[in-house]
């Protein structure tokens, strides 16, 4: 009897090892997997916070007067080290854009040509633009959109007849798909006020739009390099380049870590304060990306 309680006491001590190893064992994975966690959660800010350092030091070189230490707002890819992070930065000036609430017939068609859409679908689609934005009922020579339109198409709202707040507003505008405007988006603005875009730091899909040889002008622009002090080159069809931006940018900054945790912030900002005193700048639009190894 003695010997069978000695062995079950053995059993019952070796079961509460096994209990204690589990709970130890349990109790590690999850200080681990919060570790993780927090680490995931820490390179995240960090990688966010070295991104928007990448938006606010591109606005410091970009409104060098030292041509040599300028960074150009024509979308060439700047990369900077800010602490352990990598950033890479473009910079597109917003007066180098197709303007939606006021670019004519003919440059929003030739826009839609350039980046892929074809000539017939390209009208129909620029006069539906213009339907958009124009406070009359009348349909485009070429084609549109007016409120009957929008109906027969069983959409619930009908022509803006106001002008764009938003080039995003493009996908509700009648027989645009998601690929046209993904397609337009990195060419078009609401923000510049401008008939006509500003050559000097155009894509080249608008200056194609415009007539001139977008592609040429592009290569001939990106080889001109200022940090060496090279002159400021002519350029066929548009003459000699501006020197200076309007002040209002679109600005994509993309932050790596090196344990590759990266964090993209996307933005339009003015220049300025604004109504706010004291503001390096004001944003117009903010968008956060999202996070990745």
């Amino acid at each position: 009897m003695r010997r069978d309680a000695r062995g079950a006491a053995l059993l019952l001590v070796l079961w509460l090892m096994v209990l204690l190893i589990a709970l130890v064992g349990a109790f590690s994975l999850t200080a681990r997997t919060e570790n993780l966690q927090a680490r995931a959660l820490v390179d995240g800010v960090q990688a966010e916070q070295a991104a928007r350092a990448g938006l606010e030091y591109a606005l410091t070189r970009v409104g060098e007067t030292d041509p040599r230490r300028q960074w150009r707002p024509d979308g060439r890819t700047y990369r900077w080290n800010f602490a352990d992070a990598g950033v890479e930065v473009r910079l597109v000036d917003e007066d180098a854009k197709v303007d939606l609430n006021q670019a004519d017939n003919g440059l929003l068609v030739g826009l839609m040509e350039a980046v892929g859409i074809a000539r017939t679908r390209a009208e129909k689609l620029a006069g539906a633009v213009i339907d958009w934005r124009d406070p009359d009922p009348l349909t485009q020579p070429s084609g549109g959109a007016e409120d009957p339109d929008y109906a027969s198409a069983g959409l619930p709202w009908g022509a803006k007849d106001a002008e764009f707040e938003s080039s995003a507003e493009l996908l509700q505008v009648l027989g645009f798909a998601a690929d046209d405007v993904r397609r337009l988006l990195p060419h078009v603005t609401v923000y510049s006020g401008r008939a006509r875009p500003e050559t000097a730091f155009a894509s080249a899909p608008v200056l194609t739009a415009m007539g001139l040889d977008g592609k040429d002008i592009v290569q001939r622009r990106e080889a001109w390099d200022p940090s060496r002090g090279q002159p400021m080159p002519g350029i066929p069809g548009i003459g000699g380049l501006q020197a200076s931006g309007s002040g209002t940018y679109s600005i994509e900054s993309t932050a790596r870590l090196r344990g590759g945790r990266t964090a993209t912030l996307a933005a339009v900002v003015r220049i300025g304060g604004g109504s706010v005193p004291g503001m390096a700048y004001t944003p117009l639009r903010w968008e956060e990306g999202a996070q990745s190894r």
